[in-house]
């Protein structure tokens, strides 16, 4: 019978029909389409978790600038909730003061490590350069500090870091030199010549190059330029009254 039946046109017609495989749906166009899975949230330390927020908001200030700093993306970013974010920090305003002070803490460490280390010149010193403009221009904290400032709320500086840097910086001036070294307050104007240097450029260091008429790339040979700058006064006799 079932021979008889697969003769028939009608009835290969109606098996295929019903064999045929289906396709998956499409959704159709305006649909909702389901969110991704949020990222597990793990058990962490008031210290870790602390810890977490502030590498997210480091990540998303170098990316995005002062403004993609926001606890909402951040907590995401994490996998914790806002309130958490918000029990470790308050508010924006403080995460942010708490995203410069480390890294203003963690450079101050790493320059004054290489100072009491072995000397640093030609080479060095533009490393160390290259180092500060790691902090102040490429991961945006140049910026963070300047909206910071212009909103009443310098980040706290109680060690007086430019102080301390001078200080290292002319210990080691003193020992590498034969004659009187110049008075401290000559390396303590180098430091802050330096600092201001830095700082403008992490500000506004793509338009100044571009207003001198240079292209991006003269930006490392002006910081080679002003390495040797620096280097060449600190080995020199300093300047007279200073």
């Amino acid at each position: 019978m079932h021979r008889s039946l697969d003769r028939r046109p009608w009835y290969r017609k109606a098996r295929l029909r019903t064999t045929k495989r289906r396709e998956p749906s499409k959704p159709a166009k305006g649909a909702r389409q389901k969110p991704k899975p949020k990222p597990k949230r793990v058990r962490r330390s008031a210290e870790e978790a602390r810890a977490s927020i502030l590498d997210a908001a480091d990540k998303r200030l170098a990316s995005s600038g002062p403004s993609g700093i926001r606890l909402q993306e951040i907590a995401s970013d994490v996998g914790m909730s806002h309130p958490t974010v918000l029990h470790h920090f308050g508010n924006r305003e403080a995460l942010v003061e708490a995203v410069v002070q480390r890294a203003l803490d963690g450079l101050q460490k790493k320059l004054l490590a290489s100072f009491r280390g072995p000397s640093p010149k030609g080479a060095d010193g533009a490393a160390m350069f290259r180092q500060i403009m790691d902090t102040l221009a490429d991961r945006g904290h140049a910026r963070l500090m300047a909206w910071l400032s212009l909103e009443g709320r310098p980040a706290d500086d109680p060690d007086k870091m430019l102080r301390s840097l001078a200080e290292a910086m002319h210990a080691t001036r003193t020992t590498q030199r034969r004659d009187p070294a110049p008075p401290f307050e000559d390396t303590l104007f180098v430091v802050l010549l330096g600092a201001l240097a830095l700082f403008g450029e992490g500000v506004l260091g793509d338009t100044m190059l571009d207003s001198a008429g240079l292209p991006a790339p003269a930006r490392d040979r002006f910081h080679d330029w002003f390495v040797a700058l620096l280097t060449r006064h600190l080995e020199g006799p300093g300047i007279a009254g200073a």
